[in-house]
C-alpha cells in the first residue's frame, strides 16, 4: 500500500472541502516546504499562518533541543521559569492594565477560556462576534464562529449573535468614498438589543478577520465597539491569533486604534509554528474570576517547553525589528499585488496590513484554477478551500523572508493569474 492509500483508508477529513495538498512534505527551512519527489514550495501561508519567524528557524531549533533536554513539561499546578518570563514579557508588550497571562496551546483554546472568563466575571452569558467570524472549533469558539462549520451539529450554545462585517469598496470601484459603517453598527446593537434577554457578557472580534476574507476594520471602528460594550457592561476581548506579534507592522494591531481590549488572545504566531496560545487580561478581572472560582485547568497550560519557544520568539521579533520588517516588506508586497491588479482583471481587491494580505478574485473557479496553478509552479499560498472564500487568497509569509522570496511569489502569481 502506498502513502495516498494509506490517507484514504485511515486518516479522518478534517476539511469541509475532504482534500489534501497533493504533495507529501518532507521537511521545511526558511520559506520554504521541500517535497518527498524534491520540489521546492515558497511557503505564503507560513504554515498554517503561524510560522513568523519560518520553518526550523535555528533560534527555535536550539531553543527546542535544549528545553526538551532539560524540562519539558509539568503538573499543572507546577511553574517554571520560561512561563513566568514569558507571562511577563508579554505583559510589559502590552498596555495597561493587560497584565495577567494565562498560556495555554491553541487559539480555540484560548478563546474558549476568554470566552468562560467573560461569562463568570460578568455573570451573564451571550456573546457577540461578526458574521463572517472564526474563533475555533470548540464549543464557545465554534458558538461564536459564522464563517463556516455551522450546519448539522446541532444546538449551539444559547444566546450567540452576530453582527454584520462593515466591508469596504473594491479595488476597482468608481470613486474612492468609504462605507458609512456607523449606521450598520447603530442597527446592528439594536438588533442585539431586541434579541438579548439581558445577558450581554462580551463581544469578540479579530481587528482583521483573517478567514473572513482579510477585511481590515474600518479606523475608528473599534472604538465605536468599544463603546458599544461598555454602554452594556459587555467585555471586549479582541481574537489576536493572526494579527498580532508583529505581522501588521505593530506588535499587535489594535494599537492602530487606540483601543485597549478587556481581554486579549494570541495563538499562532507566538509559537511560531508550535503549539502556544495565551489569554491576556486586567489584574480586576483576573480577580474577579479567581473570587468566583475561575477554572480553565488543562493537560499542557503552562507548559515550559513552548513558553520557552514563545521567550525566544519574542528575542527574534525585538533582535531583528520584525515590526518595522513587517511594515516595510508588506508595502513591497502590496506594492507588487496593486501592480498585478493593472494587468489582471480577475483581481478585484486587494487589501490588509503588513505581512497579512487579501487578494480577490471575480469568482471561486479563479480561485481554485489560480491556487492549482501556483502549487504546479511552486507557490503555497491559498489556506481556504471552504464555498464561497476560494476566491479570497490570504497571503502571508514569514516575517523573516527577504525581497528576492517575495518577488519569486509576485513573479509566480503572475504567471499562474495568466494562464488562469
Amino acid at each position: 500500500m502506498g502513502f495516498w492509500d494509506d490517507v484514504e483508508r485511515h486518516l479522518v477529513r478534517y476539511s469541509a472541502a475532504g482534500r489534501f495538498t497533493p504533495e507529501v512534505i518532507a521537511r521545511a527551512e526558511g520559506s520554504y516546504v521541500f517535497t518527498e519527489s524534491g520540489r521546492r514550495i515558497l511557503d505564503f501561508t507560513s504554515g498554517q499562518m503561524s510560522a513568523i519567524l519560518g520553518h526550523s528557524h535555528p533560534d527555535i531549533v536550539a531553543t527546542v533541543n535544549r528545553q526538551v533536554a532539560t524540562l519539558d513539561h509539568l503538573f499543572s499546578g507546577m511553574l517554571s521559569r520560561p512561563v513566568v518570563d514569558l507571562a511577563r514579557r508579554l505583559a510589559e508588550s502590552l498596555p495597561d492594565p493587560l497584565a495577567k497571562v494565562l498560556l495555554l496551546t491553541t487559539g480555540a483554546e484560548a478563546n474558549e477560556a476568554a470566552i468562560r472568563m467573560a461569562k463568570l466575571v460578568t455573570g451573564k452569558h451571550e456573546i457577540v462576534s461578526f458574521a463572517r467570524s472564526w474563533h475555533g472549533m470548540t464549543q464557545a469558539a465554534a458558538a461564536a464562529t459564522y464563517s463556516s462549520g455551522r450546519k448539522g451539529y446541532g444546538p449551539n450554545s444559547p444566546g450567540n449573535f452576530a453582527i454584520p462585517v462593515p466591508v469596504g469598496p473594491k479595488l476597482r470601484a468608481a470613486d474612492d468614498r468609504g462605507v458609512d459603517w456607523r449606521p450598520q453598527l447603530d442597527l446592528a446593537f439594536d438588533l442585539i438589543d431586541a434579541q438579548s434577554v439581558g445577558s450581554l457578557a462580551a463581544c469578540i472580534v479579530e481587528p482583521i478577520l483573517s478567514s473572513g476574507g482579510v477585511i481590515d476594520l474600518p479606523e475608528g471602528y473599534l472604538s465605536a465597539l468599544s463603546a458599544k460594550c461598555r454602554e452594556r457592561e459587555m467585555l471586549l476581548i479582541l481574537d489576536e491569533a493572526q494579527t498580532g506579534l508583529c505581522r501588521t507592522g505593530t506588535w499587535y494591531a489594535f494599537e492602530r486604534d487606540g483601543v485597549v481590549p478587556d481581554i486579549l488572545t494570541l495563538s499562532k504566531t507566538l509559537g511560531a509554528g508550535l503549539p502556544l496560545a495565551a489569554v491576556v487580561t486586567s489584574a480586576e478581572i483576573e480577580e474577579r474570576a479567581h473570587e468566583r472560582g475561575y477554572l480553565f485547568f488543562t493537560t499542557h497550560v503552562s507548559d515550559p517547553l513552548v513558553a520557552a519557544v514563545g521567550n525566544t520568539v519574542l528575542d527574534v521579533l525585538e533582535r531583528d525589528k520584525l515590526d518595522q520588517r513587517a511594515a516595510e516588506s508588506g508595502g513591497f508586497l502590496r506594492a507588487g499585488l496593486l501592480a498585478l491588479a493593472d494587468r489582471h482583471d480577475v483581481i478585484t481587491d486587494v487589501r490588509g496590513r503588513g505581512l497579512l494580505v487579501g487578494l480577490e478574485l471575480a469568482s471561486d473557479e479563479v480561485g481554485a484554477e489560480v491556487t492549482r496553478r501556483c502549487l504546479a509552479l511552486g507557490l503555497h499560498m491559498n489556506v481556504v478551500q471552504l464555498p464561497g472564500m476560494v476566491g479570497v487568497f490570504r497571503i502571508a509569509p514569514p516575517l523573516t523572508a527577504t525581497r528576492e522570496e517575495l518577488t519569486e511569489g509576485l513573479e509566480i502569481l503572475d504567471e499562474a493569474l495568466a494562464a488562469a
